[in-house]
Formats: structure tokens, sequence, C-alpha cells
């Protein structure tokens, strides 16, 4: 290679942070190079790549899949009982290592880059899937008192772990917490830019691990709780990942009851997405066609609510009208599992606000994260009880700010310092430690709650329709 470049080839250096001097040649070539990276985020539901120009900084490409790991468990603590048995956990570091080659191998389809052009990884995920991605076992996530072993990986060389890039390819696994707050986290509040001012900020990662944090610059503490994928479109008859053909939002008259929605990509429905699941819940909650317990009326004077194999179920789209010529329909499960879902992610970060002395109506920001967060209706949200009921001109939604933390730490090396700063500053509070948390879930398993005087602008909403 030397002599075809005439003695001056191009080369991929990565150096050393505090030695400049110190390099570690990662390729050789007598063309041109260009350096690749690739940002991953790894969900419990889905898992979010980004190849990305070393040079420019631009993201060339974006892909997104279900983890499928989810075949094992949809939550994480299915997953750690499944590691712990026999090859569980082999098994389950392969089946994401595979779902990570599924995305490369669409990218290259896009953009014909080559696995082995990528030069650089950097990977965020919450505490449990970055030790499943390594294949370290961990069981002790789930056990008192909730250590995990690893917070902060060392740099690993692709190689090492049988990832399809650049064999000598630096991976870098963000730091996590504690056992329930990852990388996932400490990269969405590098991303939404939470330790840059002196607000008081709430922030919501909405996804299957209800993960929050509530602080300023000065201070933070952050907490977890297992919300469950119906949100991301998993554990629902009809749900889907919000692409081509799902569902995004929809409107219920509230005299006939009949619905009008709108489809991503304007083509014949497919399902229903995360974003579509709370607009429509509250469409059915405020139009009364299901009660506050989350019951549907089956008496009401139209065919969209019927008895059906599910049980009481509302029909959103007729055959006729879907890509598949079957009925897309919510059921009565399906609303138990939203309403889980909310109830738990509320109570989250209600105790996390009262373990410091404050209410929620002092809170100045709100940011909300999470693979559907740019999407949601922050009137819907609040309306089921999802989000605190504040002025709208304080919530900012932002989608995925854990894939977005890990593309800027991929691009500076002062990002990733930051990030660990993150991790070391954030106090981790433990849900489980009194029943607290147990009696704010059960509060909060109701439409909008069962106090119903913590949400002023859906009893308003609420009056006008009765």
């Amino acid at each position: 290679m030397l002599r075809e470049s005439n003695w001056s080839p191009w080369i991929i250096l990565e150096t050393d942070q505090q030695d400049a001097q110190n390099a570690r040649l990662i390729d050789l070539k007598p063309e041109p190079i260009k350096p690749l990276g690739l940002a991953i985020d790894i969900g419990t539901t889905t898992v979010t790549t980004y190849l990305v120009d070393l040079e420019s900084g631009e993201v060339i490409a974006n892909a997104a899949e279900y983890n499928n790991q989810i075949s094992h468990g949809e939550d994480v603590i299915s997953r750690i009982i499944f590691a712990k048995k026999g090859e569980g956990l082999d098994i389950l570091g392969d089946r994401v290592r595979a779902t990570i080659d599924t995305l490369i191998e669409r990218i290259h389809r896009r953009t014909g880059t080559l696995a082995e052009d990528i030069h650089k990884v950097t990977i965020s995920g919450n505490t449990t899937m970055i030790h499943l991605f390594m294949k370290i076992p961990p069981e002790s996530i789930r056990l008192t008192p909730y250590i995990p072993i690893v917070n902060h990986p060392v740099q690993y060389l692709a190689s090492d772990l049988e990832l399809n890039v650049h064999p000598l390819a630096s991976v870098d696994c963000l730091p996590g917490v504690a056992s329930y707050v990852g990388a996932d986290i400490t990269a969405g509040v590098l991303a939404c830019g939470m330790t840059e001012t002196e607000e008081l900020t709430l922030f919501i990662d909405v996804g299957t691990n209800g993960e929050t944090v509530l602080g300023t610059q000065d201070w933070m503490v952050t907490c977890a709780c297992s919300a469950g994928p119906a949100f991301e479109g998993a554990g629902v008859v009809d749900g889907m990942r919000a692409t081509l053909g799902a569902i995004e939002e929809v409107w219920v008259h509230s005299q006939t009851f009949e619905p009008s929605y709108r489809v991503i990509g304007e083509v014949a429905p497919k399902g229903i997405c995360g974003s579509g699941l709370i607009s429509l819940l509250a469409e059915l909650f405020v139009t009364g066609v299901i009660d506050r317990s989350g019951n549907v009326k089956l008496d009401l004077d139209t065919p969209r609510v019927r008895q059906g194999s599910h049980g009481p179920e509302y029909v959103i789209a007729w055959g006729e009208e879907t890509d598949s010529g079957k009925d897309i329909v919510i059921t009565k499960v399906d609303v138990e599992n939203l309403m889980r879902a909310k109830a738990a992610i509320y109570a989250g970060f209600t105790v996390l606000a009262s373990s410091v002395g404050l209410d929620l109506s002092e809170v100045q920001r709100v940011l909300v994260g999470g693979s559907f967060g740019q999407y949601i209706n922050v009137e819907k949200a609040i309306q089921i009880g999802l989000l605190p009921d504040l002025p709208w001109d304080r919530f900012n939604f932002l989608g995925n700010t854990s894939v977005l933390g890990a593309y800027m730490a991929l691009l500076s090396k002062s990002a990733r310092e930051q990030v660990r700063d993150i991790a070391q500053k954030m106090t981790y509070i433990e849900l489980s430690a009194d029943n607290e948390f147990f009696n704010a879930f059960t509060a909060a398993l109701f439409l909008p709650h069962t106090e119903i005087n913590r949400f002023p602008s859906v009893v308003e909403v609420w009056d006008k329709q009765s």
C-alpha cells in the first residue's frame, strides 16, 4: 500500500485525548478514505443507528428496527431472568448484535457504505441493554442493593465485541448512573442541554423504562420506573413503530363517535404508533367512549364499539380502509397497558419532585425524549395524565435524545468527557425503597388521575363535553 501510494497513504488514526502523540492506527489505504462513525441507541424495544461523516458531522443515513431480544421478554426484568438460563446471555448478546447488523446492512443498501468502512462507534442504552450487548451478566441489576457490574465501560475494539464494522474501530459504550438509569439518560441530558441552564428542568424519557431527571446545571436527581413498551407500539394488538402506514394522530367526533386520523406517508393504515395511541386514548376519554377507569362503553349508539376476540374494543379503521384488509382496533387490554405505562411515568416524576421538596408547578421546563417524543401532542398527553398540567409553552419535545447524545459523543471527545461528568453528578433515587411510588402509581391508574383537581385544564374540557 505504501508503494502504491508513492509513500503518501491515506490513514485513519485515533489519538489519545491526554496524549496527542499516543495514536493508534485504524486503517491505511492508497486511495482517499472517508472517516465514518456509527452512533447507536440500544433501546429495550427499538435499536436506532446514525451513520455519520466524521469530517463534516453530517448524518448520512439513519435506520431503526425492533430489538431482536424482544422475543425473550418485552422488558428488562424478563431479559435479565432469561440471561441467567443456560446460554441465555449469549443468545441475547447475539440477538442485539444481529439487530445492529441488520441496520448496517440496510444502511449499506441505501448508501453503498461497507461495514468495514465504519471506523468509530458510540453506543448508548439503558444499563441492562449495555450489559447484554457486552455479554456481561446483568443479574445483579435486579437484586438488592441494585448495583450493576459496570456503570462506566472501558473502550473496546469492534473485534473484541464481534461487532460487524472495521475490526480496529473503537467502541465506546457511554456511562450510566445506576441499575435503571443508564447511558441513554446521560446521553439524553447531554443532548437536551440540561446542564447549561439554571431553570428547574424536568427531563422525561418516554419509553419502556420511563427514566426521569429533575434539576438544573448545579444539581440533578434521577429515577426510573418500568413503563412497558406500549407507547412504542409493542404489547398493543395493532401497535407499530412510527413508520410508513402508522396512524399518528386521531380525532373522535363527540356526537357520532366517528374517528378521523392522519397516517404517516398518507397511505392506507397498517397500525397505530405511540403518538397515535396517546391521541386516541385522550379522544376516547374526553368524548366518553371510555370512562375514567378505561372501560369501553359498549352501550353507545355506534358500530365502532363492540365485543371482540380480545374483549371490548373500539374500531379505528374498517378493513376496507386498511393496508391488510383487517380492522384496526384498540382493545380494553390495550387501554389498560397504556394506562399502566402513563401511570408509571407520572408517578415517577411526582415522587422525584417530592423527594427534593418541590412541587411540579415549580418546574420551568419539561423536556420530553423518547423515539416518538417529537410527535406527542402536549394537550392529549396532559388529558390522559401522562404529563403534568402545566402551561404548554414550558414543554419541548425532542425525539430520540439517546441516539442524539451518542451522535454528539461520536463527534467530540469533550462531549464524551461531559457525559462522564453528567453521570457522576446525578443522584439516583431508588423508587422501590418505600411505598411512595406504589401509592403514586395506584393513584395515577385513572384518566387523568384519581385526584382530578391536579388537571384543571382536563376538567374544563370534560365539563364542556358533558
